[in-house]
């Protein structure tokens, strides 16, 4: 029988970024059983004080920590060595190392990262617009957008928005459904946002489809989980992103980070071929103007 463990996450902010790392960390082993809890803005002695003696009772206790106060992660360290208990700082050598690397010498700030600076305004901003333009809800603005999602029902569009967003892009997403219009806008070649179609294996869209139908306890969609009715809607789609030459994402087995991490790519991908593009132009326009001098 596989052993338990109860791993505790301490963080002196949020504790988004010890989350994200426990997520990451934890797919790689399979058989691992675990209770997780969750201490955020921890700052003081008394509150790992707190902590420690609730591991102490429990057994096959790990903690986790990001605390990048020196003086309060040297305690936590050291208290937990006492105890036995094993106690891992997530951040303590990189920040660390990346010290050593730039000659500077860390704040070790808690909550550095979440400063009202011109980023945070912007990822606000793509949030609020993301949200209002949801299911092809306004797409009067759409050139206004920096993202536009396509595909069918439950291709995670709205997830990916949001997720998209939440890096400070204003993204746009529109169903492909039998009545629902492209803008004309988004025909042209190289449209001002960049469109991406998504689509998915169409026996996992019906599955998925099924799954909703039951928890709305819909029994008046025949259509919509009818598994050649989806293997048309896809195939459409997919006819439709290669006639305007539009990239496309396969998300059948892709989580809504994969995604998005894949549309960033092709962003800064355009990126590239742009400002190749316009070095190409500049070159040739200064050789012209050198052979016209010459003559």
């Amino acid at each position: 029988m596989t052993e338990k463990y109860n791993v505790y996450l301490i963080s002196d902010s949020t504790g988004e970024t010890l989350d994200r790392i426990f997520l990451s960390l934890k797919s790689q082993f399979s058989k691992f059983e675990y209770e997780k809890k969750e201490f955020v803005f921890v700052r003081t002695e008394q509150q790992i004080d707190k902590i420690l003696k609730e591991c102490d009772k429990l057994k096959n206790s790990i903690i986790l920590y990001t605390i990048v106060e020196t003086k309060l992660a040297k305690y936590i360290s050291s208290q937990s060595e006492k105890r036995s208990l094993p106690c891992i700082n997530i951040l303590g050598n990189l920040i660390l190392t990346f010290s050593k690397l730039l000659h500077q010498k860390a704040s070790h700030k808690p909550s550095a990262q979440h400063v009202l600076d011109e980023d945070y305004y912007k990822r606000m901003e793509a949030i609020q617009f993301t949200m209002s333009h949801d299911d092809g809800k306004k797409t009067e603005d759409i050139e206004t957008a920096d993202i536009v999602l396509l595909g069918v029902s439950r291709t995670s569009k709205t997830p990916t928005s949001i997720y998209l967003a939440n890096r400070g892009f204003k993204t746009i997403n529109i169903p492909l459904v039998l009545k629902q219009e492209i803008p004309a806008s988004l025909k042209v070649k190289n449209p001002k946002p960049i469109v991406i179609g998504l689509y998915a294996d169409p026996e996992r869209l019906s599955d998925i489809r099924r799954n909703r139908v039951a928890i709305m306890r819909e029994s008046n969609l025949p259509t919509y989980t009818n598994l050649e009715f989806i293997k048309k809607e896809v195939d459409d789609s997919k006819l439709l992103f290669k006639k305007y030459n539009w990239p496309t994402i396969d998300v059948t087995r892709k989580s809504v980070e994969e995604t998005a991490a894949s549309i960033i790519k092709i962003i800064d991908i355009k990126k590239i071929d742009e400002i190749n593009s316009c070095f190409k132009k500049w070159c040739s326009k200064k050789d012209f103007r050198e052979q016209s001098n010459r003559l």
